[in-house]
């Protein structure tokens, strides 16, 4: 659908003033730097907001605009509420020029809270009013692992500058989100900014200290430096708690500057939060960014669209293949035995296995310490249940550890991926297909297992290695091994040690550091990553190489947490700083050709994210929508088949036209009669039949 974005593509950004354009966008600290897609993401922003504040607005509002100074009406100078409602007519107009639009909000009957907490601020008529009270917003819809953080820190940089520079009015600045790792992130990545010396020195300061600090100084904003004030989305309400906070007490005449880091939970009409964002910012801007825009208005007004389609497609992440293998025998209520559970746990064994042969193959080749060691990620429904999936997956790779695996069993998985490999699965997105190594393949044997999976020589007993100051990790390793290779993260293993694992042998370690924080440092031994939903946010790794959904995805509630967490598996690195695939490193001439031809025969297996899921329908379906947002951006282009046997049988009609005679036919009293000869009439109904048996309505 045509979104904010296509509007803004055809916007030139050298056309705009050069007080909009002179911006360092690439730097950000002494380490990192900007990837071409996230100053893109900025410039659409910095088009978008001289759009809304300075783009045709007459010269007299924009000089008081520009002025940022709250004046008495007088003398056609508009009122600070006045020019806030010019501002957003125009730019909802621009909308609908451009065939965009964008329904009213509506306000469901029932919900009286809801009309009770927008009646102040909105002329409500009929449980709705118009989406222009709420249209100074924008969206960035980038994928995860793509470095939205790192943009929002960068938009606060460009929020300040714009300031001091008189283009946009002066607002206060906030930053929402709703988990404390992701407010963490947030403080990190500030004080990254801050060590590089850069200006402004940005001053997070907690929404409870707003009152303090506004009385603290009499301006708000210092030369060098920029407050920002931060809560946790979630704590955000009408009414006051120990930690929820009632909005009406920072409310500000909804002056902010609002950005919002995957806090825009909730259905748009019954979330009284989504709500509160916009009462907040109906006199500032609101940024909302996200991985996973679902709602149509969210994608209508995204300014920034690198979604994991995009990310793939650019070269920013592994190749995705969604295999047909289902974990069917995992599915409650359906009757599998345990030989075929384990044959399909054994078959994303036998997947990780492969790859890490490869990347071996591939670092002995190019004598070189290329990617990084794959993991196998296990993703599940259910953990504390007494049939719950994550119980069942581990039993079976228990069974596996302990070598009670019949030579049947372990053939049979390795034929069925074998088959499903050979036939050259597509990858999503790109219209390209993995290619297999047969022979590498092949060679796999249940040795193979033990040595890339479990870390070990040959089959032993499990051990449990817990740290009593942490209550929610569980390692595994063998007993003929000395390292371990398995890892569970949940809400709380307490349960798990209690019941499930009574009896096991059970290894405490006293190391502050957990084993999931130092998952991706090169020494981390393990391979298997096993989960629910309370880790699809909030990390990032570029190691998982292979994803198994177990009932997850079957679901409406699906799509945000799929591809969330189909994002922590899509991230690569080649080689240390370098975020894109090989053969895309190679074109921009920053790996060698040498290099490159090296390790050229394994690309398409250390570079390809493997997906089983419980239903590949359901799966297909999430990623599919996702390419169908890029058809409607783009066009289509439609493959008709050419009707040999009717060409040979029917003459083509071509249209003959002729100058009108002075009068136009809807001018004439009587309608022509239109005349056809039997032959072409007969040609007519064939044309008409056939078109129906084609599914096309005349």
């Amino acid at each position: 659908m045509a979104n904010l974005h296509n509007l803004l593509n055809d916007i030139p950004f050298e056309n705009l003033p050069p007080a909009w354009t002179t911006f360092d966008l690439a730097s950000f600290s002494r380490a990192k730097s900007l990837w071409e897609y996230q100053q893109s993401a900025l410039q659409n922003a910095l088009k978008a907001l001289h759009k809304y504040y300075k783009d045709d607005v007459a010269a007299s509002d924009s000089e008081a605009v520009s002025s940022h100074k709250e004046k008495v009406p007088e003398q056609g100078i508009a009122s600070p509420s006045a020019r806030n409602d010019m501002l957003k007519q125009r730019f909802f107009q621009w909308y609908a020029d451009n065939g965009i639009e964008l329904d009213p909000i509506m306000i469901p009957p029932k919900k009286r809270d809801l009309l009770s907490l927008l009646s102040p601020y909105y002329a409500i008529t009929n449980y709705q009013f118009p989406f222009f009270n709420i249209i100074n917003r924008m969206g960035f819809w980038m994928a995860t692992g793509s470095g939205k953080t790192l943009v929002i820190v960068k938009m606060l940089e460009l929020l300040y500058t714009l300031m001091q520079r008189g283009e946009i009015p002066a607002r206060d600045v906030m930053v929402l989100t709703h988990r404390e790792d992701l407010l963490k992130q947030l403080r990190d990545h500030v004080n990254d900014f801050n060590a590089a010396g850069k200006t402004p020195h940005i001053q997070l300061r907690e929404l409870k200290e707003y009152p303090e600090v506004k009385r603290g100084a009499s301006r708000m904003f210092g030369s060098q430096e920029l407050t920002v004030f931060y809560y946790r989305s979630d704590n955000l309400s009408d009414e006051q708690k120990e930690r929820i906070v009632d909005f009406h007490n920072y409310e500000n005449n909804g002056n902010w500057y609002l950005l919002l880091d995957e806090a825009h939970k909730g259905d748009k009409e019954d979330s009284k939060r989504q709500h509160i964002y916009n009462i907040l910012s109906r006199n500032g801007f609101l940024f909302n960014f996200s991985a996973t825009f679902t709602d149509p208005r969210d994608i209508k007004t995204t300014a920034a669209e690198f979604n994991l389609a995009s990310f793939i497609e650019k070269g920013y992440g592994k190749h995705i293949s969604l295999l047909k293998q289902e974990n069917r025998a995992f599915k409650d209520k359906e009757d599998f035995s345990n030989e075929e559970k384990q044959r399909i746990v054994l078959q994303s064994l036998l997947t990780l296995a492969y790859i890490a042969k490869s990347r071996e193959q591939l670092c002995d080749a190019t004598s070189a310490p290329l990617f990084y060691r794959p993991l196998l990620l296990a993703l599940v429904n259910s953990v504390n249940t007494d049939e719950a999936d994550l119980k069942l997956f581990f039993r079976e790779l228990e069974r596996i550890g302990r070598g009670e695996i019949s030579s049947q069993a372990f053939s049979a998985a390795k034929s069925a991926l074998k088959a499903e490999l050979e036939s050259e699965p597509e990858w999503l997105y790109e219209g390209k297909t993995f290619a297999l190594d047969q022979s590498l393949l092949n060679s796999l044997t249940l040795k193979d297992v033990y040595k890339y999976i479990f870390n070990a020589e040959s089959k032993g007993e499990l051990e449990i290695l817990v740290r009593p100051s942490n209550d929610k990790e569980l390692a595994f390793k063998l007993k003929t091994s000395a390292a371990p290779f398995a890892l569970i993260k949940i809400g709380q293993t307490t349960e798990w040690l209690k019941d499930f694992l009574a009896g096991y042998e059970i290894v405490k370690g006293f190391e502050d550091e957990s084993f999931f924080s130092r998952l991706n440092e090169e020494d981390s031994e393990i391979n298997l990553l096993m989960g629910s939903r309370s880790f699809y946010e909030g990390w990032d790794s570029n190691r998982p190489n292979v994803i198994t959904f177990i009932n997850i995805g079957t679901g409406s509630e699906a799509r945000k947490f799929v591809l969330q967490s189909v994002g922590r598996g899509v991230r690569i690195e080649p080689l240390k700083g370098k975020r894109k695939r090989l053969e895309n490193l190679h074109n921009a001439k920053e790996v060698d050709d040498f290099l490159f031809q090296q390790a050229k025969p394994f690309l398409s297996a250390v570079q390809s994210l493997f997906i089983f899921g419980t239903k590949r329908e359901a799966l297909a379906t999430i990623f599919e929508g996702l390419a169908d947002e890029k058809e409607k951006e783009a066009g289509v282009e439609l493959a008709l088949d050419v009707n040999a046997s009717a060409l040979a049988s029917y003459p083509v009609l071509i249209p003959v036209y002729r100058k009108l005679d002075g009068s136009l036919l809807v001018e004439q009293r009587e309608p022509r009669k239109f005349e056809i000869q039997p032959n072409e009439s007969q040609l007519r109904l064939w044309c008409i039949k056939g078109l129906t048996k084609k599914g096309v309505t005349v």
